[in-house]
């Protein structure tokens, strides 16, 4: 498999630290608001590398954080903790929010069918290794106090801009503007590993430390989890190239400073979602979820066939008429998948001829939308229909589309009000015939019903009926 690097931007062969055993780390969400649909193609793509690594035999842990304390609306370590501001919104305490907020994430992910990490970890919980790798790195000389504070000094670091030969200009992509210079810092790139004073006093979840009462940093909490949970030695760290500066490039300065050697292989960053405006986020209001894509009648699994559609490492521009089109497409290969009868033998040769097309396509740095062009491939195939499903349905353990789940909808009858009226106007009589012990009259009118594919049900909790498939 190649993937592409953000660490040397380059595509490069994946050879994990373990053979057949794949570590994996996501920037889980900040649990301070639903997650919009931006952040959702990130998580998509994700997905589907996880996914895959499996299909391709891999043994993969991912471990994912929940940001539940300490990222602050700049990524500058300056303004207000973002859940302390979601508190305050809706009047609820922190870990209130953060428990909504949480649960809500993975609804949504569970509607899009990105399967949840082997671990879960949320920030709050990981209190005391956040502390011990932070006093391991005073006491290397890492890190310093100041004001308070305790800072990871990048001076003392041989390279701190480790993305490839990009700048601060080009990477700062995740610094908001008008952020205050911080005079604690011996540099600018230094970054708060514990704060213990900052430009509000009122942060609700506060613990005690070797510096005083006090929170973590953003940046400590995915260094200290992956190492919780995956150990020394990361394959794969996932995330939006938002994350790739300061917070991804904090993350490898902190980690190998702490262990003493390489850390993590392969980064893997996905692109911005855009509009016709540039990217969207929700500090510019650009606040699509899930749920209001479904109020708007799509069914999420379309912004997933959306997202793989276009490449990761591209931006996505968005659209309602791009949605439609997507749309439209989803439910033409539902009912093509639908048409398969299932007859015949599964021809294994054409079978595996037919995934080894597929993972060709995915073994090139993730490329979705090859491997949505394979599913048509299949449906044009020279091959039994049982191949065709059995294939289709060995895809869809990537592309995770419920393509044949979806067909089989498709391909039962779909009563319309008048057919149900007809239907339950039939049960009640067959129900008075009974009461009458007119046996003659119930069989014929039950004979009536199973000619109209419609079989009853008698028990003692009462009549139902379904569809003859």
């Amino acid at each position: 498999m190649i993937l592409y690097n953000s660490l040397g931007q380059t595509k490069q062969e994946f050879v994990p630290y373990t053979s057949g055993k794949v570590n994996m780390y996501t920037c889980g969400p900040t649990v301070y608001h639903y997650a919009h649909i931006g952040n959702l193609r990130t998580y998509i793509m994700e997905d589907v590398l996880e996914k895959y690594l499996r299909f391709s035999g891999y043994d993969v842990n991912r471990v994912m954080n929940i940001t539940d304390v300490g990222h602050l609306s700049s990524d500058a370590d300056t303004g207000e903790d973002k859940m302390l501001s979601g508190a305050k919104r809706e009047h609820k305490t922190v870990l209130e929010i953060a428990r909504f907020y949480t649960d809500a994430f993975f609804a949504d992910c569970e509607k899009l069918n990105i399967k949840r990490p082997d671990v879960v970890e949320p920030a709050t919980n990981c209190i005391d290794e956040f502390i011990n790798m932070i006093t391991v790195l005073i006491d290397k000389g890492y890190a310093y106090i100041a004001g308070g504070n305790v800072y990871f000094d990048t001076s003392k670091l041989e390279t701190y801009y480790v993305f490839g030969n990009m700048n601060e200009e080009d990477l700062a992509v995740g610094v908001r503007d008008s952020v205050e210079e911080d005079e604690n810092k011996r540099n600018k790139t230094d970054f708060v590993l514990w704060f213990t004073k900052s430009k509000f006093d009122s942060q609700e979840l506060k613990w005690e430390s070797p510096w005083g009462l006090g929170y973590p940093g953003w940046h400590i909490e995915c260094s200290c989890i992956s190492n919780k949970h995956n150990g020394e030695y990361l394959d794969i760290h996932c995330g939006g190239i938002d994350n790739a500066f300061p917070h991804h490039t904090n993350e490898i300065a902190q980690s190998e400073a702490f262990l003493g050697h390489k850390w993590c292989k392969y980064w893997f960053h996905v692109l911005h979602l855009n509009d016709a405006r540039g990217k969207m986020s929700k500090s510019k209001g650009d606040f699509l979820t899930v749920s209001l894509l479904e109020s708007k009648g799509y069914d999420p699994l379309v912004y997933r066939m959306f997202c793989l559609q276009s490449h990761y490492r591209k931006p996505l521009t968005f659209s309602y008429e791009s949605l439609d089109n997507t749309a439209k497409a989803y439910e033409k290969l539902v009912k093509r998948v639908a048409a398969l009868d299932g007859e015949g033998e599964v021809e294994s040769a054409k079978a595996e001829e037919l995934i080894a097309s597929f993972k060709e396509a995915l073994d090139n740095d993730l490329n979705t939308s090859l491997g949505l062009t394979c599913v048509y491939d299949v449906l044009k195939a020279d091959c039994s229909d049982a191949t065709k499903l059995y294939v289709i349905g060995e895809l869809d353990k990537v592309l995770s589309l419920d393509l044949v789940e979806a067909a089989k909808k498709a391909s039962e009858p779909q009563a319309d009000n008048e057919l149900v009226k007809a239907i339950e106007a039939l049960i009640a009589q067959r129900t008075e015939a009974r009461a009458n012990k007119d046996w003659a009259a119930a069989d014929a009118i039950r004979d009536k019903l199973t000619a109209m594919n419609v079989a009853v049900k008698d028990s003692k909790d009462g009549i139902s009926w379904e569809f003859i498939k």
